[in-house]
């Protein structure tokens, strides 16, 4: 089984971000995450395009972008543009899913779906088999350093069940409150790839963080 780390540059020093990104480069990370925040959808703004593509200037590991605004089907392309690997959207943003799916796929990235804490996993049923990834939210999006949502687990148990039947390759992905302390029981819950922010860049040594996170996959 797949077991990835991508960290949160939300968490990352803005003004020494190419250092950070360095830093995560010379980690044992798969993934470098960034989230798209537009201050509508959620209660917080982060950054848009020009960073992205600076971000993607200096990374040497794929770009997992985590789309939390509205009609994100406007800005497919250009997050492409700016680097992104892998998009992912909200359900509860995408009033036509299947098509944003299939537009995600067509740019030639990995196409992903976000569900919020109160989303329940059952309404992906009917998509489910079209897509690359699902994102399940432990917190409830817009800032960093929020306290993980025990159901979390369960979620994880069900989207277990569904892709089983439909799609077994599905990645599935895990983000907020996601530390040393939990990523073992994540790992083991059926998460594929682990997203941290503040666990990483709060810590005094990073690298160490990374690697502990990296190797809870395998113990």
């Amino acid at each position: 089984m797949m077991h990835l780390i991508a960290p949160s540059i939300l968490a990352a020093d803005f003004g020494n971000l190419q250092k950070d990104i360095e830093l995560i480069n010379n980690s044992q990370a798969d993934w470098i995450h960034v989230d798209i925040m537009d201050g509508m959808f959620v209660p917080n703004i982060s950054f848009g395009f020009p960073v992205v593509s600076a971000v993607n200037k200096h990374a040497k590991k794929p770009l997992d972008v985590h789309l939390m605004i509205v009609e994100p089907d406007r800005y497919l392309q250009r997050f492409k543009d700016a680097g992104a690997s892998h998009i992912t959207v909200h359900y509860e943003a995408c009033p036509n899913l299947n098509r944003t799916i299939q537009v995600i796929k067509e740019l030639g990235c990995t196409a992903g779906v976000a569900l919020n804490p109160h989303t329940p996993v059952s309404l992906l049923e009917d998509i489910i088999i079209d897509l690359d990834l699902v994102l399940i939210m432990s917190v409830n999006p817009g800032f960093g350093g929020q306290h993980f949502i025990e159901n979390t687990y369960k979620k994880l148990k069900d989207i277990k069940e569904l892709s089983s039947r439909q799609n077994p390759g599905l990645l599935v992905e895990v983000d907020g409150g996601v530390d040393e302390h939990n990523a073992a029981t994540l790992f083991a819950a059926g998460a594929n790839v682990l997203v941290a922010g503040n666990a990483v860049f709060s810590a005094p040594q990073p690298l160490s963080v990374i690697a502990a996170l990296k190797q809870s996959g395998l113990s």
